[in-house]
């Protein structure tokens, strides 16, 4: 019996306002320059793509909470994407990315044709890569 695989978690604390941060995580400027271009708009329902190494990503907001979270619905195998910010002390915020929907372990994801656990694992180390880029994009900015 396959086991649903694990939701993605990857936190880290960036050395920005929560306002700074959440100008990066929820428009498409801001996404464009750490994660995949994109025609993202920051409204519930809106339809967009991410343009990404397999080709263009059907997408769709699911909730938007400024400047805490955004949600998002991510390609056609019912992953869900969620950005949750948290002010902390001394002008820092927590970024937190949650990458949930995953299918059985041993289902093939069509567009890669490799099992779930495969691209779950290989995106668990591609989120640690992209939130460093993240906190390098807004750090290095001033």
């Amino acid at each position: 019996m396959s086991v649903k695989a694990q939701d993605i978690v990857q936190k880290i604390v960036i050395n920005a306002s929560i306002d700074k941060v959440w100008k990066k995580v929820a428009t498409s400027e801001g996404i464009a320059a750490w994660f995949m271009p994109n025609d993202f708009q920051l409204e519930e329902g809106y339809k967009f793509h991410l343009h990404g190494p397999f080709g263009p990503s059907p997408c769709k907001v699911i909730e938007v909470d400024p400047p805490k979270k955004l949600t998002f619905a991510w390609d056609l195998d019912g992953w869900i994407v969620s950005f949750l910010l948290k002010e902390l002390e001394n002008d820092s915020t927590e970024f937190t990315v949650i990458h949930g929907g995953w299918k059985e372990s041993n289902t093939i994801v069509a567009k890669a044709n490799e099992k779930v656990s495969v691209i779950r694992n290989r995106m668990n180390g591609g989120w640690e890569q992209i939130a460093a880029r993240l906190k390098a994009a807004i750090e290095s900015n001033g």
